[in-house]
């Protein structure tokens, strides 16, 4: 008797199933509001230097006082981070139209004196009631916060997942979630209440940590209490929690315009998650490996007994428990490291080649997810595009891996997605419905290498040695998703660079995806020799089994939220 047969003895797919998975996915739809949150509460409004102090009692209304206070830059619009030394108190002898004229020759030929914004800056907050740009003036010459802000949050996604995987492991996946649904609630809530950036940046961090322990348990809980029949279809259902989250941030940042009550309103909800996660069961999967076998079985009489199967659940004692869980346990006796991902050749160049896979697919999803504002369309309805777009990406590539392959699967989304990202490049920044269309394709087809390489990544790598192959290639995602914004900072040199680094990076990922075996129709590999062999030419014989197998890996969907 395998544990499988457990779980259908006291009821496999009833009543506890359905109310689990559901309660585990309510906060899946809110995981997407804090990684992609900056957008919103980081928007850079427009600005230019604030008037000079000695002009606060004059009869001048605001457009008069922004014309003699501050230049214009070629294309007629008010300079962002200069002002003039001295009030140019002769350019309201002319109207508007030809003052700005004007005051081109006059900078040319007068070569007027211009300085900073010393007396701060005034923001046009139309869209806006404040953002952490207004709040804080990270603009000019404290523009690159910004980006550091979002660099931290992301850095606290690592952090978390090294820690609370851990932690999980040994400690229970219940009581590290619960710690997390917590963590998110306390830290979202002093960000919301943060009088200062440093202060923000460092709740954020915790927020990343805690998104980290959601992801990572709630992928545990949902996988280890349900059939492996079912986990495809639960995977692909949690994975759209998280795109549809995306499309609930658009709808409640366009309603709350200040930052304060929209971090708030993201972090709230995870005190009512926190309290209703008291119910979740711990997995009694994880209970006998930790020798705590007279838990797991009063945990499968609960099961039961909520199913209505009280009389097969009491049928359940020590000795049929241990029994159904005799693999798992001699398999976690095993004493692998991350260091055997690159000891043998055929493993070294597999972990290699996912590894850019991972980092560059992330990389570029979040440097084109986290600057909605340079398609120049109102940004609630790009978020709801975005969002959208991962809908039928998945779909598309989900039929792809299953007829074409893995491989070309994999290979086809990188390459698609970098084109139409340096295709962007050279269309006019006028030219913004075709710039949109192309970054809307880019993101689905990033989308679509997410989904993919999930997959993919758990049908390459060995059975004893999975976990530590898919926390290395999670690891290397989350550190592309920590440089993308910072890559955002060189268009302030070279306008054009961000988009030629975030378009080469899946190209050069996909072509190096070429040199990853085919897993299509394949068995799962046991061993690191499985590996090797497959590596050299030679197949073992395929089992009939493997179909079922095989769906187990793509339940790592849940990952992304993460």
């Amino acid at each position: 008797m395998a544990f499988g047969d457990l779980l259908e003895q006291v009821g496999s797919t009833g009543r506890f199933q359905i109310l689990h998975v559901t309660l585990l996915c309510i906060p899946v739809l809110m995981m997407a509001s804090h990684n992609l949150l900056q957008n919103f509460v980081a928007a850079v409004p427009s600005h230019y230097c604030s008037a000079h102090t000695n002009l606060s009692q004059s009869q001048l209304s605001p457009e008069e006082t922004l014309l003699i206070t501050v230049p214009v830059d070629q294309a007629g619009r008010p300079e962002r981070c200069q002002r003039y030394v001295a009030p140019q108190w002769h350019l309201l002898v002319n109207n508007g139209t030809s003052a700005s004229g004007e005051l081109g020759d006059t900078q040319d030929g007068l070569d007027v004196d211009l300085q900073g914004c010393t007396d701060g800056w005034s923001y046009n907050m139309t869209e806006m009631s404040s953002t952490i740009i207004s709040e804080w003036h990270l603009v000019c010459d404290m523009r690159s916060l910004k980006q550091m802000g979002q660099t931290i949050y992301m850095g606290g996604v690592l952090v978390g997942a090294l820690v609370f995987g851990g932690l999980s492991d040994r400690y229970g996946r219940r009581i590290l979630l619960l710690i997390s649904n917590l963590l998110m609630a306390v830290a979202g809530t002093c960000a919301a209440f943060s009088n200062s950036l440093p202060l923000f940046c460092l709740f954020r961090f915790g927020c990343g940590m805690a998104l980290s322990g959601l992801g990572l348990n709630t992928f545990s809980l949902i996988v280890e209490w349900i059939p492996t029949r079912v986990r495809t279809v639960v995977g692909t259902i949690t994975g759209y929690c998280y795109t549809v989250g995306q499309l609930i941030l658009a709808l409640i940042a366009y309603f709350i315009r200040d930052w304060r009550w929209l971090t708030l309103a993201v972090s709230l909800p995870f005190y009512v998650f926190f309290l209703f996660s008291w119910w979740f069961h711990e997995s009694s999967r994880w209970l006998v490996l930790s020798n705590k076998s007279e838990q797991a079985i009063k945990n499968l009489k609960s099961v039961a007994k909520f199913n209505g199967r009280h009389e097969e659940g009491e049928k359940i004692d020590i000795k049929m428990l241990q029994e159904s869980m005799k693999k798992e346990m001699s398999c976690s006796q095993g004493s692998y490291s991350v260091l055997d991902l690159f000891r043998t050749p055929t493993m070294r160049t597999m972990t290699v080649c996912l590894s850019a896979v991972w980092l560059s697919t992330s990389f570029a999803y979040y440097g084109l997810s986290m600057d909605l504002q340079k398609f120049g369309v109102d940004i609630y309805l790009i978020q709801v595009i975005f969002g959208a777009v991962d809908i039928p990406a998945k779909v598309v590539v989900t039929v792809s891996m299953s007829f074409i392959g893995r491989r070309p699967s994999q290979c086809g989304a990188l390459i698609a997605a970098g084109v139409t990202i340096l295709i962007n490049v050279l269309v006019p920044y006028d030219k913004q419905t075709v710039r949109t269309c192309l970054a809307v394709l880019g993101k689905g087809c990033l989308a679509a290498s997410f989904n993919c390489c999930y997959l993919y990544s758990g049908e390459l790598y060995p059975t004893i040695i999975r976990q530590n192959g898919m926390g290395w290639v999670s690891m290397m995602a989350r550190i592309g998703a920590m440089v993308a914004p910072m890559v955002l900072l060189t268009g302030d040199y070279i306008p054009w660079l961000p988009g030629l680094i975030y378009g080469g990076a899946p190209i050069l990922s996909g072509v190096a995806a070429v040199f990853l075996p085919e897993t299509l129709g394949s068995p799962l590999p046991d061993t690191i020799q499985d590996v090797e062999e497959r590596g050299s030419g030679k197949n073992s014989k395929t089992s009939p089994k493997e179909a079922i197998i095989l769906q187990d890996t793509q339940a790592n969907l849940l990952k992304q939220a993460a």
